[in-house]
């Protein structure tokens, strides 16, 4: 009996120890005699006891935990497959204008062939932490203080490209780089400030003289509208003014030339138009002479042919108007 529950035992040890158990994910690197044998997937494997031994690796994974980082330590066999998340610590760098700053970053990785990242690296996690930190200092070097804080997205591409290529013996994919915090000094931070305070107040001035000058020139266009509009107005109102008058004149030319040709015809040859038309003229302008309360006026020497004109003319009427009663 007792021989029977050895053996048991050694059974039940010897099969715990060829079956390995893998989850959904990660894997196992299986060594025989301290050499790699092969890869273990998900779900149950089987191994040589005594003879194969999965391969034990050194994690070192920084963790912030009430902003504060962290570092957790673990040896383990699994190795996971999926991609993860490495959120780095924060770090001081320079800039090239000699500002000095505080940045953090976080990188999500995949590793892809699982005996280069065992086999070509110590500590895989570690070695990418530092190879991140010293290439984000290099590329802020490159850069001044407004650059790096105006150009997330070219520092994260570069970044991503250079930390792709050098990983990429250790079988590692960076798939995306993103910084998180960028922290200038405090009095930095008060002279930038000051300084976006004072564009805000430029570009406000800024756009109201804009504004204003604007106002103006559409002010001014509408004084000029409004003043050309009035000299057309008074233009038109001009030229038909001096239409109407023309058109006055003329009708009166004609009326007093329908006149002479009347009185002509009724005057024949006993006495001229013309004359009669003068002496009236100068009756009408004795008349208004008069009505102006002048008590006094004087006549040109020439007004006694023309009071003979007059006598003419009523002769000559006396003698129509003898002919008419006849």
């Amino acid at each position: 009996m007792i021989q029977i529950l050895i053996l048991l035992v050694l059974l039940v040890v010897i099969l715990s120890l060829s079956i390995k158990i893998v989850q959904q994910g990660q894997t196992v690197l299986i060594e025989r005699l301290g050499k790699f044998h092969s890869q273990l997937g998900a779900g149950m494997n089987f191994i040589v006891p005594f003879l194969d031994a999965p391969r034990m690796i050194r994690w070192r994974i920084p963790i912030r935990r009430n902003n504060k980082y962290m570092y957790i330590e673990s040896n383990t066999p699994f190795i996971d497959l999926r991609e993860t998340v490495f959120d780095f610590p924060e770090q001081s760098v320079i800039t090239k204008d000699n500002v000095g700053i505080k940045i953090n970053a976080v990188l999500y990785y995949q590793i892809l062939d699982v005996t280069k990242a065992v086999y070509e690296i110590v500590d895989l996690s570690q070695a990418i932490e530092k190879i991140t930190q010293t290439t984000l200092r290099n590329l802020i070097g490159e850069l001044e203080l407004d650059q790096t804080l105006s150009s997330r997205d070219l520092i994260n591409s570069k970044l991503q490209v250079i930390l792709d290529e050098a990983t990429d013996k250790w079988g590692v994919k960076i798939n995306r780089v993103e910084l998180q915090d960028i922290s200038p000094p405090v009095d930095i931070q008060a002279a930038m400030e000051k300084q976006m305070r004072a564009e805000r107040e430029k570009r406000e001035t800024i756009l109201r003289a804009e504004g204003e000058k604007q106002s103006a020139i559409l002010f001014a266009e509408g004084e000029k509208q409004a003043r050309i509009r009035d000299a057309e107005g008074f233009r038109e109102s001009e030229i038909l003014r001096a239409q109407g008058f023309a058109e006055a004149r003329e009708r009166i030319a004609k009326a007093e030339s329908e006149s002479l040709r009347l009185l002509s015809e009724n005057l024949g040859s006993q006495m001229d138009s013309s004359s009669y038309l003068i002496a009236l003229k100068y009756v009408e302008t004795l008349k208004e002479l008069g009505s102006a309360g002048n008590k006094t006026i004087m006549m040109p020497y020439e007004a006694s042919a023309m009071m003979g004109s007059l006598s003419s003319i009523k002769e000559v009427l006396f003698d129509k108007d003898t002919q008419k009663t006849n």
